[in-house]
């Protein structure tokens, strides 16, 4: 417990701290530009309440204030005018979220299976282009893929659609008439839609654009891990136990080799998160990579940096599970002992 209180107050003062830089950088640059007067108008009386007139530093302590007391991270002028940045993102979660649980169910299984099989065909050819190809995958970032299978599957081929089908035409190609789609679509709960067969068609290629990477990244971890178990000395005790390599494989080597290859996926998941970024712009998934991206181009900075605390936060919290879980997994590892 000791421990981890020690990391979770660490994990608070490492936000507390890219917090005030960003605030800090955003503050300091130019101010937005409104269309109308009225915006104008109630821009500078929203600022003047936000003590944007003040020291930063002042502003900042106004800042905190208001995120504890109100939950008020600011306003956005511009993607979707006076609302609140929370609103603003968690309006976009569905997508995202979709779409990174689907490459990382498609991704750890798949990587698992190509590290085990090159672990237990080490140095046969098998390995050697297992091994060639996860270096390749490895290499390429995410948004390189997205052109490839762009090129490939959408224009070559005629497969896949190059950008994600909208929630309306999914709810047309489901079966649903107009009134039906517009209603769902009116009353915000599109989840159905957003898992049903049309959408999920139409995100094959981006899905594809982020799973490669975790792929090459979990069978290479797979691979070194399992065959330095594979050639340890309590494998051999097993062999001469009578154990056939098979079951020894099976017993003991996957068993201890998976402690920390399971933490890892918590890693990847965060990994494919921020490829995510990138990837929403590109195949125009309305999710908060293309928020993200959107406040950058449109100035709307309060969206900016919740979005920017937002991800942070995930990034924190998933190193903190990652280095937890393994006291979780195998119990006689024990955190902050010396």
């Amino acid at each position: 417990m000791k421990y981890v209180a020690k990391r979770i107050l660490l994990m608070l003062l490492t936000l507390f701290i890219i917090m005030t830089i960003s605030f800090v950088l955003v503050r300091m640059l130019p101010q937005e530009e409104f269309l109308s007067a009225s915006q104008a108008e109630t821009a500078r009386a929203r600022r003047e309440a936000l003590g944007y007139n003040k020291p930063v530093l002042v502003q900042y302590g106004i800042y905190l204030r208001n995120i504890f007391t109100k939950w008020d991270w600011g306003t956005s002028w511009k993607i979707e005018y006076l609302k609140s940045p929370t609103e603003v993102l968690f309006s976009r979660m569905t997508p995202t979220i979709i779409l990174n649980v689907y490459a990382l169910v498609i991704s750890v299984p798949i990587g698992i299976l190509l590290g085990i099989f090159a672990a237990l065909k080490k140095n046969k050819w098998q390995d050697h282009v297992i091994s060639t190809g996860v270096m390749i995958f490895v290499s390429v970032p995410s948004f390189i893929y997205a052109f490839l299978v762009q090129y490939f599957f959408y224009y070559q081929l005629g497969w896949f659609p190059a950008i994600i089908s909208s929630l309306y035409d999914a709810g047309i190609k489901m079966g649903m008439s107009q009134s039906a789609v517009t209603a769902v679509l009116h009353s915000g709960n599109t989840l159905k839609l957003w898992m049903s067969w049309p959408m999920f068609v139409s995100m094959v290629l981006p899905v594809m654009s982020l799973s490669f990477g975790t792929i090459a990244g979990l069978a290479r971890f797979t691979r070194a891990e399992l065959t330095e178990v594979l050639t340890s000395d309590f494998m051999l005790l097993a062999r001469a136990k009578g154990l056939t390599r098979a079951q020894a494989t099976t017993r003991h080597a996957l068993k201890n080799s998976m402690v920390p290859i399971l933490p890892m996926i918590i890693g990847e998941f965060i990994s494919i998160m921020a490829g995510s970024l990138i990837i929403e712009q590109i195949f125009a998934v309305p999710g908060v990579g293309k928020l993200f991206l959107q406040s950058i181009n449109l100035l709307d900075y309060d969206v900016f940096l919740f979005v920017s605390i937002f991800y942070t936060v995930i990034g924190l919290v998933g190193t903190l599970i990652i280095d937890l879980s393994y006291g979780l997994i195998d119990p006689r590892i024990r955190m902050g002992e010396k």
